[in-house]
């Protein structure tokens, strides 16, 4: 199947990329201790957030085989909105192993990890809550 990507999208192996980077840097901090390793995903999520362009993202996007419009598109505001959740998590890990809350460090990284590990299995953590937030707020707008 063919898509076109649009203007509004990302190519799916451009969001995998990101999502495995997340997970591989959790595990490397959890492995090594080395807490600044989120740094990396959080600077390149920010760069994405911020500025519109993940170094990550386009880095994996020379690698690309096929032209960029015969990959699946994600849909860009749904990937800034997921960026937003993982960069709050990244940095809530990051802070809490900087400060030696190392509980609360592991909560935040076990956290961004899982849904970034569901996300590539299919199932969009960020996506669900998005969709509901849409939800409440049409719901919420309707009965004023």
């Amino acid at each position: 199947m063919t898509a076109s990507i649009a203007a509004g999208t990302v190519p799916r192996p451009l969001v995998r990329v990101n999502q495995w980077t997340i997970i591989l840097t959790v595990i490397l901090t959890w492995v090594t201790g080395q807490f600044w390793l989120l740094l990396l995903p959080l600077a390149a999520g920010l760069g994405g957030i911020i500025f519109d362009f993940n170094p990550i993202m386009r880095i994996a996007k020379g690698f690309l085989r096929k032209p960029i419009n015969t990959y699946i598109p994600e849909d860009k505001s749904d990937q800034k909105f997921n960026q937003i959740i993982a960069s709050v998590f990244l940095t809530g890990g990051f802070f809490s192993f900087l400060v030696g809350w190392t509980f609360a460090g592991f909560v935040f990284t076990i956290m961004v990890a899982t849904a970034a590990f569901v996300a590539i299995l299919g199932f969009c953590v960020g996506c669900f809550i998005r969709f509901q937030w849409k939800q409440w707020q049409y719901r919420r707008s309707s009965h004023t």
